[in-house]
């Protein structure tokens, strides 16, 4: 078995080349022809849960599953909160062929699948890119989505300003004193928070705004209106709607609301697949509401593996 860890795989992984990739799968995801599961949980008491995502690509013909634990006090402690590690399989005999750690994984796939909706969403002119939050997330949408539009400036905003100061000099964006400020300014959003309330608003967002939501929390991160009068775009529809920890409680709160229609929601593979579907003006609100989903992990440990196995990256150790 190759063992990989989080520099080889943050080496390894090609975004560019993983956006591709994406698209390819959640075509697959959308058309029935992936296998991916409903992520279960166990949760271990009140520190955290441990989730577990397996997937069957049929295109890329990768098999693989992602263990992933969410554990929040980790940031008192100075850890992260996500951790991972992906299994990868031989798809022909199920023999274990990887390990690797999978909180890069999870991180670089995550942006890759908001620039890929950016790429099939958001207006061709968008140049001003707001990022709400400043932690794993926030800096991988930072390097994600100037690759699919011509950013000419971030503005940023969080909870902290000290945080905020920090993580604006590393990317070279403006600090926004407020969340409302930032949004107003933005042609893309990309929402990277652990929100208890909302920080985008309906009445704060400019015509054609694309947004990208991608925290997983417990309280909404958008605000149920904001989906009203948008085109909605999900990973599945089948994984965006339910209560905490599966789906997104914004998403359900809109479609519970009467704000929102199931049958109304696209999928990014419906997207992919075209022709049509995408934004129908140019003064269109986009919202991509993302809570990931296994097929994004699997495409990203198949373009892992793929480069290690040419560039002889890793350790082999007998199981």
């Amino acid at each position: 078995m190759l063992i990989l860890g989080r520099r080889e795989v943050e080496e390894l992984l090609d975004l560019d080349a993983l956006v591709d990739s994406l698209a390819v799968a959640m075509s697959d995801l959308s058309a029935g022809r992936a296998s991916v599961p409903r992520r279960n949980f166990a949760m271990a008491g009140t520190a955290g849960l441990l989730a577990a995502m397996p997937a069957y690509l049929p295109t890329q013909n990768v098999l693989a599953a992602k263990l992933v634990l969410v554990f929040p006090g980790n940031l008192s402690k100075g850890l992260e909160t996500h951790q991972a590690v992906v299994a990868v399989f031989d798809p022909a005999t199920g023999v274990p062929v990887a390990l690797m750690d999978g909180a890069a994984i999870t991180a670089i796939r995550t942006a890759a699948g908001s620039a890929l909706a950016t790429r099939l969403c958001a207006r061709e002119a968008a140049t001003v890119l707001a990022i709400l939050g400043t932690g794993v997330q926030a800096r991988s949408h930072a390097r994600a989505i100037p690759r699919v539009r011509h950013v000419t400036e971030i503005v940023v905003a969080g909870r902290t300003p000290e945080k905020v100061a920090a993580f604006a000099a590393q990317v070279g964006a403006r600090v926004a004193p407020t969340y409302a400020e930032a949004v107003g300014a933005a042609d893309i959003i990309c929402c990277c928070t652990n929100a208890t309330e909302p920080v985008v608003r309906a009445e704060w967002l400019r015509p054609g705004v694309h947004v990208n939501s991608v925290g997983f929390t417990k309280g909404p991160e958008l605000d149920p209106s904001v989906f009203a009068h948008a085109l909605v775009v999900v990973e599945s529809r089948a994984a965006a709607i339910g209560e905490f920890p599966n789906g997104a409680v914004d998403i359900t709160a809109a479609v519970n609301q009467r704000l929102l229609q199931l049958a109304d929601i696209r999928e990014v593979g419906e997207l992919v697949r075209g022709p049509g579907g995408s934004r129908t003006s140019e003064d269109q609100v986009t919202v991509y509401r993302s809570v990931g989903v296994a097929a994004q992990d699997a495409a990203a440990a198949g373009l892992v593996l793929a480069a290690a196995r040419v560039r002889g990256a890793g350790s082999e150790v007998r199981l």
